[in-house]
């Protein structure tokens, strides 16, 4: 018998999503059509914002999220070391500098008790990344935002769903960004959505997306520097058909992860569940254990190694973005500047997670997962 094989993730896709994609084919219009207008319309009442500008990607929002709160060169912009390196990169963007503040060791999000003390007349804003789908300690962000008159940008591309006090992200900021990369809780494909309270912020990127042309403009007329970010038709089809069931899809993802953490339960001496903050509803991007007790990145690397010999896909969740070389070497960062993070960073790794698995098989994945824990840290 074969061994069964577990990737990382999978998208949960059905005959809705590829009749809603073969339609747009069959229609001859895949672009700048009737299918990405109304994408934003439902993503926007689904969020609880205004409006909501359909973008390629979740990096290409988050860049013109940037433009749209006037960051720019010299500015400074407070953000995590712990994400994925698109938060980062977007305020590299816009020659902007991004300032790390080490993160919460229960949520794994910006620790806000730490970010006064990187504020200074260079900073702009606060790009707040809800990691993992839980959101950040909003309320005192909040407080000193308003202190220091600064933007809030939410990275909110893990987390559609989630909530703060009751509130869902992607409400709190100018601006805040998802992406629908096919391992996300919905999917376009490749794609992403900035959403704003703000008809300028969204005109603004309505347009930069388009190659800077404004609504009342001819096809080869523009106005300002813009780039071609702009969601395709089939992407936008795609998301319709996933946003309709996403109630559905977070629901599931919520029960995958419940048995992860009830099979997991007896093994917390040897690794760290997800912890919820209980000002949070955790919407279950991924789902990450944290090994106890390891001194290098070697062990769990090894770890990641061997569950793949059992048909098991598991990778590291997250590289620390200030220990990456280019990050060392243009600012100077080093171990130890954010020893939480490089800690979870080192110590960390995402288990299969994706609708369609059953309760048996996270059964297997725990079993082989604790056996494979046991080995390699008394081996």
């Amino acid at each position: 018998m074969a061994m069964k094989y577990y990737p990382v993730a999978k998208p949960y896709i059905t005959s809705d999503e590829i009749n809603a994609v073969t339609e747009v084919l069959k229609s001859g219009n895949l672009s700048l059509g009737p299918k990405y207008a109304l994408f934003e319309k439902e993503f926007a009442n689904k969020i609880g914002t205004r409006y909501a500008c359909a973008v390629s990607s979740g990096t290409a929002g988050l860049h013109l999220a940037m433009i749209a709160a006037g960051i720019g060169v010299g500015d400074e912009v407070i953000t995590s070391p712990f994400s994925f390196i698109a938060s980062a990169n977007s305020i590299l963007y816009v020659g902007a500098k991004p300032i790390f503040v080490d993160i919460d060791s229960l949520t794994y999000n910006m620790d806000p008790a730490h970010i006064e003390a990187k504020i200074n007349k260079k900073t702009k804003a606060i790009l707040v990344v809800h990691i993992f789908g839980q959101s950040t300690d909003m309320d005192p962000v909040f407080k000193l935002a308003k202190k220091y008159k600064l933007k809030i940008i939410e990275d909110a591309c893990e987390s559609i769903g989630a909530t703060y006090k009751g509130k869902n992200v992607g409400t709190f900021g100018e601006s805040a960004v998802f992406a629908f990369y096919p391992n996300k809780q919905m999917t376009t494909g490749e794609g992403g959505i900035l959403v704003t309270n703000s008809k300028k912020t969204y005109s603004l990127c309505s347009s930069l997306r388009n190659q800077g042309r404004s609504e009342n403009m001819q096809w080869l007329d523009h106005e300002r520097l813009g780039y071609n970010y702009r969601m395709d038709e089939m992407s936008a089809a795609l998301g319709l058909a996933q946003l309709s069931k996403l109630d559905f899809m977070l629901k599931e993802r919520k029960k995958i992860a419940s048995w992860y953490t009830e099979y997991l339960k007896p093994y917390q001496h040897l690794l760290l569940t997800p912890q919820v903050a209980p000002y949070n509803t955790h919407s279950w991007f991924v789902y990450i254990v944290k090994i106890k007790n390891i001194k290098s990145e070697l062990v769990r690397n090894k770890i990641i190694k061997n569950m793949g010999k059992e048909g098991i896909a598991t990778k590291p969740y997250l590289p620390a973005i200030h220990l990456f070389s280019f990050y060392k070497k243009q600012f100077g960062y080093q171990k130890n500047d954010f020893p939480i993070a490089e800690k979870v960073a080192m110590s960390s790794l995402s288990l299969p997670f994706y609708i369609g698995l059953k309760k048996e098989d996270i059964r297997c994945i725990v079993g082989k997962l604790i056996k494979i824990i046991q080995l390699t840290k008394n081996g």
